[in-house]
């Protein structure tokens, strides 16, 4: 075993420390793959050499250092490759490490018998077309003609769906910055319907990481939203920025947009998570000069503002409609 795939058990509305999780994660290895809200892909050939201890073993101590040090427990899935780590990690419950065989025989056998759903990018479309010709177990996808679930799912996703059912998995474990990715969380203290305090929120949320990137003179491409609600359900989406910004007017524009996107209509939400990432330095970033004085005037408050939370705390200035 090699790779593990990890899921921490983090409460509703913490999703800020994922990065801290995961620097401990880097502790025993550099090649971390951040997988947000609550997860990440380890791959431990090369500290399973240096520590002398299997992947195995050393899921265990993760698992012990991140309850000690954070008090979160976790779920970790191990496997041979990152495909297999991510499969046990759908039977793992937390406290927990569940291994895929890594022998040949062994692996086939465990393939054969899961159901196809439990392949890593099948969604439940692509689950149910499958079912509907009897090719629900991995065992039976293996064994269709390749030209079948070609015709069936469309030649990329058909090859791919031959080639892991057989057991090859060409995934690799990429290591990248989320774990420098900003999160900004804001809780309701009851489940909340009323559209105006959603906005509110995601307002108060866009200023705070606008803020904080300047600060870390950090820019941003890509702005995800999660939306909490009161069945435990979430809804998430993401949106590419036009350009990389810490602006925080920018943000607060992509957060309403994504939000009316939603077209929620009296849900009861539980709270809103607003993520910044793929972080770049700001020396490094350009944006396209608008000539427009509004523009310019809003970045030179921005300026000013900044400094005098610096001094005097955070909500030394804030939007008027935070204000209350």
């Amino acid at each position: 075993m090699t790779i593990l795939c990890v899921r921490f058990r983090l409460p509703p509305m913490y999703e800020a420390a994922l990065p801290r999780l995961l620097g401990t994660l880097e502790e025993f290895t550099p090649v971390v793959e951040a997988l947000p809200p609550d997860g990440a892909l380890v791959d431990l050939r090369s500290a399973e050499r240096y520590f002398g201890r299997d992947a195995v073993e050393l899921a265990s101590l993760i698992r012990v250092r991140a309850l000690a040090w954070h008090g979160v427990d976790c779920a970790i899935g191990a496997g041979p490759g990152p495909m297999f780590a991510r499969m046990a990690l759908r039977e793992a419950v937390p406290g927990t490490t569940r291994v895929v065989p890594e022998e040949p025989g062994a692996l086939a056998e465990y393939l054969d018998r899961q159901p196809v759903r439990a392949l890593p990018g099948v969604g439940t479309a692509t689950a149910r077309t499958l079912s509907e010709y009897g090719l629900d177990t991995l065992g039976k996808v293996a064994a269709a003609p390749l030209s079948t679930l070609q015709r069936l799912t469309g030649a990329r996703t058909g090859r791919d769906l031959h080639e892991k059912a057989r057991g090859v998995d060409r995934d690799r474990v990429v290591p990248n910055a989320v774990s420098r990715s900003l999160a900004a969380e804001r809780p309701f203290e009851r489940d909340e319907l009323d559209p105006d305090r959603h906005r509110r929120a995601l307002l108060s949320a866009a200023e705070e990481l606008g803020a904080r990137l300047r600060a870390l003179e950090k820019v941003c491409r890509t702005l995800t939203l999660t939306v909490r609600y009161a069945d435990r359900s979430t809804t998430t989406r993401s949106r590419t920025l036009p350009e990389p910004t810490a602006h925080s007017s920018a943000l607060t524009g992509a957060a309403y947009r994504m939000y009316e996107a939603l077209g929620l209509q009296r849900a009861r939400v539980r709270g809103i998570v607003l993520r910044a990432e793929g972080l770049d330095p700001a020396e490094q970033a350009s944006y396209q000069l608008t000539f427009d004085p509004v523009d310019e005037k809003a970045r030179r408050i921005e300026e000013v503002a900044d400094r005098v939370r610096a001094k005097f705390g955070p909500r030394a200035v804030m939007p008027g409609v935070l204000a209350s």
